[in-house]
């Protein structure tokens, strides 16, 4: 087995309050799943749907700021200058979309999971399959960079090697999600908002006015140390191309709109306008994060080149991928400040990592027990059986996520983005054009996704294994690509800038050519854009079935 890079400037010892910190706030989430554990599908896929509009901002904060938010995103910035703030571009503008085009229309739709409005939308138990199968490879590709940041924050507080560190941590995470489903996690995810943010805020003010970099507003502020930090944070493009760039940012923006478990947060709340208000609570509650990321980034790259004596940016003795992916932890270690601040530092990742893998996971679990499980396999199976599959499924995504952790692709912040390259280009155009166009039909979704899924699964194969399998790894060369012009303009990263627009055409093109979905379908549709409320647990089926048996729809 490969052993993992490790943050050499990272002091790794066991620090006695911060592990108490760490302790205190890992068995506070095992109460919280314990309290509001659940045994029946409702409570474990979409929490009864009676969850409020700020709990569910908060729920959407700490499930978007994940390790790749909190310890990921600095490091990119850190690392690449002005192409790491693609991904702060990205990760911020895909809610806009969210927010005007998909989060009402869905919660109205009312299903338990992606997978359901696909499955349903399209009348195709193939297609079902498909979206089950691209949400479980996004709650995986996703939760190894988690799992990443679970074991590097760990060795810093516990003084471990990150491999058990990633094990313990994993293990408590799964222990509790498997435990409380989707309403001991979104309570969980409350706190874990908490937690993250005072974290982080704390760590960027008090690093910021300690050291001399700010005094009231560091996020404006820390702009003074651009001219210090040189070409990597001034000049437009060094390191990456504008091509890059783009796709990067148009990548993450349409990823956003695709992934599973953002999206299953509208279904858990209790009406349209309470999922229109959580998405707008959401984005502030990642404003505040995001605002500051670039700072702390800033003051981490600053410290480092200070304690050290080198440049970040040295081919030795520089800034290694690991100490990228804690500079914030490393910010707050270089600035001398005291040990337990920096452990509280050290928790809010530890929190943001946890959050997100919560809804990763339960999204991955509902995708095998209801979609498939339950809809393809068993369609009798009872509550217990599938909050069964369920939870099994948790425990064996857990345990394949953290072996792969050992050794991961990428950097915490790109391998998330991978995930998203692939919502943008293989579920983001079925959930848009089934919201909207409702002539869309399940000849268009098969066609749409599975070209989609050969998309980002080729641009994997081309710029990824070939870092992993010798032979593939022979073949590239220099380039690191089997195909450099294919991993130029569909790189794994940014493959929806190309891919999105082509299933957009392919599904569209598919669907004229073909026979319309059936009058009902469309209805459902129909009914995703009415006007009129619907009760809590009211779906659009619901309404279009009361219709077609006497009523008049909506607006039909």
């Amino acid at each position: 087995m490969t052993v993992p890079m490790q943050a050499e400037a990272l002091d790794i010892s066991f620090k006695l309050v911060p592990a108490i910190i760490v302790f205190l706030m890992m068995a506070s989430f095992l109460v919280i799943g314990y309290v509001f554990k659940v045994a029946d599908t409702e409570g474990m896929w979409v929490a009864g749907r009676g969850i409020g509009n700020i709990e569910n901002g908060m729920a959407i904060g700490a499930n978007w700021m994940s390790a790749a938010s909190y310890l990921g995103l600095a490091g990119l910035v850190a690392l690449s200058g002005f192409y790491g703030l693609a991904f702060i571009v990205g990760w911020t503008t895909g809610y806009f979309i969210l927010l005007i085009f998909l989060a009402a229309q869905m919660r109205r739709f009312g299903k338990y999971t992606a997978p359901d409005f696909v499955g349903d939308r399209f009348n195709s138990p193939t297609a079902r399959a498909l979206a089950a199968f691209t949400t479980l490879l996004i709650a995986y590709v996703y939760s190894v960079g988690q799992a990443r940041g679970m074991g590097l924050v760990g060795q810093y507080v516990f003084g471990l090697d990150i491999i058990p560190m990633i094990i313990v941590m994993m293990t408590i995470t799964v222990g509790y999600l498997a435990l409380s489903g989707m309403l001991g996690a979104t309570k969980n995810m409350a706190v874990q908002y908490t937690i993250l943010i005072v974290a982080f805020l704390a760590g960027v003010y008090v690093v910021g006015f300690s050291q001399g970099y700010s005094t009231i507003l560091p996020q404006v502020e820390y702009g003074a140390l651009i001219a210090d930090l040189g070409r990597e944070f001034s000049a437009p493009f060094v390191n990456q191309p504008f091509y890059l760039w783009i796709a990067t940012a148009f990548s993450l923006i349409v990823g956003t709109c695709g992934l599973p478990h953002v999206l299953v947060r509208f279904y858990t709340v209790r009406s349209e306008r309470v999922a229109r208000w959580s998405c707008v609570w959401g984005l502030f509650f990642i404003l505040l994060l995001y605002w500051a990321s670039p700072a702390m980034a800033a003051f981490g790259v600053d410290l480092f080149e200070a304690t050290t004596g080198a440049s970040a940016y040295a081919a030795e003795g520089g800034m290694s991928g690991a100490e990228g992916d804690v500079i914030v932890v490393l910010a707050a270690q270089f600035a001398n400040l005291p040990t337990w601040f920096v452990g509280l530092v050290a928790a809010g990742a530890m929190a943001a990592a946890i959050a997100t893998t919560a809804g990763l996971f339960i999204t991955a679990s509902s995708a095998v027990a209801h979609d498939i499980y339950t809809e393809l396999i068993n369609p009798e199976a009872t509550q217990r059986q599938q909050v069964l599959i369920g939870r099994a499924t948790i425990i064996g995504m857990g345990a394949l996520v953290t072996v792969t952790a050992f050794n991961p692709p990428a950097l915490i912040g790109e391998l998330v983005a991978y995930a998203f390259s692939l919502a943008g280009v293989v579920l983001f155009p079925m959930f848009f054009l089934g919201l909207w166009w409702e002539n869309t039909n399940r000849q268009g979704a098969l066609a749409g996704m599975v070209l989609g899924l050969l998309i980002w699964i080729t641009s994997i194969i081309n710029s990824v294994l070939p870092n992993y399998i010798g032979a593939l790894g022979a073949a590239t060369g220099e380039s690191g690509a089997l195909v450099p012009i294919y991993s130029q303009y569909v790189p794994p990263i940014g493959a929806a800038l190309i891919g999105t627009p082509v299933v957009f055409i392919v599904t569209i093109a598919v669907s004229l050519a073909t026979p319309e979905p059936p009058l009902e379908t469309k209805k459902m549709v129909r009914q995703c854009h009415s006007p009129e409320p619907m009760g809590q647990q009211e779906t659009a089926a619901d309404v279009v079935g009361d219709s077609t048996s006497g009523g008049t729809p909506a607006d039909d």
